[in-house]
């Protein structure tokens, strides 16, 4: 699980939790953790830096959306684009982005650092977009690990890109649900089933969810992939890199230097 403290003490549980009840949530999670998030993270991930997650793979290596010279005069969609760093990469490149979050206090935050292209606040689960409207659309750790019904987003991302176009989108390894969300040596014990895909629900004392974070195992999400009508090309682990000494949330050297922390899917349509 990747949420950080919020402003009160929620109560957690592993209970259902379905899709409006998982958007609504989120996106008040969001606005009201947006602030503090930026401040804590938004060192590491710049203002225009494009990170795959808490490991530090970055795009300029990994050439997951092709060769940056490729980009050029391409259509992006960023999916759970917080304060749009990657979007602002994209552009840089010569990318014509449009950033969408759920979030709109995130989305403020896109605005302070700035950029000439479109900030649009949505569910990713309803893109307000036609038909093949993009060449390419990415998400880094957005969306996908929040939504009761990852197909659902999925077959909407591939309606609004064009026929080759390609999703790239990173998440929690699925192990990583199997062990205590601790970056200390407590983190490396097997304290639940990899197999229990009961929802992670915070909830205030009325219990009306105020954060949930959703689990499919590998096998789910490659399944999601296909059921959408993707073709997934790729599927990296990246590995934790010894520049990294920083610790996010459960994600820190001693533990990624032993099991994975992030899943990058990489997904075509034909």
């Amino acid at each position: 699980m990747i949420q950080e403290p919020d402003a009160f003490d929620p109560e957690a549980t592993r209970r259902a939790a379905g899709v409006a009840e998982s958007s609504r949530a989120n996106r008040g999670w969001w606005d009201r953790n947006a602030d503090e998030y930026q401040v804590e993270h938004g060192t590491f991930l710049g203002d225009d830096r494009f990170v795959w997650g808490p490991e530090g793979l970055d795009e300029v290596e990994a050439e997951l959306l092709g060769p940056p010279e490729d980009l050029k005069g391409k259509d992006v969609l960023e999916i759970g684009a917080g304060a749009a760093q990657c979007s602002r990469w994209l552009a840089a490149q010569g990318a014509r982005p449009v950033a969408l979050d759920l979030s709109h206090r995130q989305l403020q935050h896109a605005l302070r650092i700035g950029g000439t292209f479109p900030l649009v606040q949505a569910d990713a689960g309803a893109l307000p977009f036609a038909n093949a409207s993009f060449d390419l659309a990415c998400s880094a750790y957005g969306a996908l690990p929040f939504v009761a019904d990852p197909v659902l987003v999925l077959r909407e991302v591939r309606r609004v890109l064009r026929p080759g176009g390609r999703f790239v989108f990173s998440v929690t390894h699925p192990i990583r649900w199997a062990f205590p969300d601790e970056p200390g040596p407590e983190g490396l014990s097997v304290s639940a089933s990899y197999f229990d895909r009961t929802p992670y629900v915070e909830q205030d004392d009325e219990g009306r969810a105020v954060y949930v974070e959703h689990h499919r195992t590998l096998g789910d999400r490659v399944r999601d992939v296909a059921a959408a009508g993707f073709r997934l090309v790729d599927l990296v682990e990246p590995e934790w890199p010894a520049w990294n000494t920083s610790e996010w949330g459960g994600w820190s050297p001693l533990r990624g230097n032993l099991i994975p922390g992030t899943a990058v899917f990489v997904c075509e349509r034909d």
